[in-house]
């Protein structure tokens, strides 16, 4: 297990955030994402940012049903979080993250 979090620190993060618009939840999500890479990830991490309003047919492929929702699908297994991803500690766990919150 142990080995399986180091492999996870040294991991290239590829994510992609779906919102709906410059709502306030959206926008929220955007900057809580944001900060979690910027503080978590740094430099090892892709995000790409898409709005559904522009782009539903990319929405509609990737299934998604809720706005915002992040999808993580680097490195394996795939994962997905709604929500304005302000839960910290659960985001970083489904990360697969093994970090200490203050």
């Amino acid at each position: 297990m142990k080995a399986a979090m180091t492999a996870f620190a040294s991991a290239r993060y590829v994510l992609r955030l779906y919102v709906t618009g410059l709502s306030p939840r959206s926008m929220r999500a955007i900057s809580n994402t944001r900060w979690i890479c910027d503080t978590y990830l740094s430099g090892r991490y892709d995000l790409e940012v898409v709005d559904i309003a522009q782009h539903p047919a990319e929405a509609k492929d990737k299934q998604i049903v809720a706005a915002p929702t992040l999808i993580k699908t680097l490195p394996q297994p795939l994962r997905r979080f709604i929500g304005d991803m302000s839960q910290t500690e659960r985001i970083l766990l489904g990360l697969g993250l093994d970090v200490q919150l203050p």
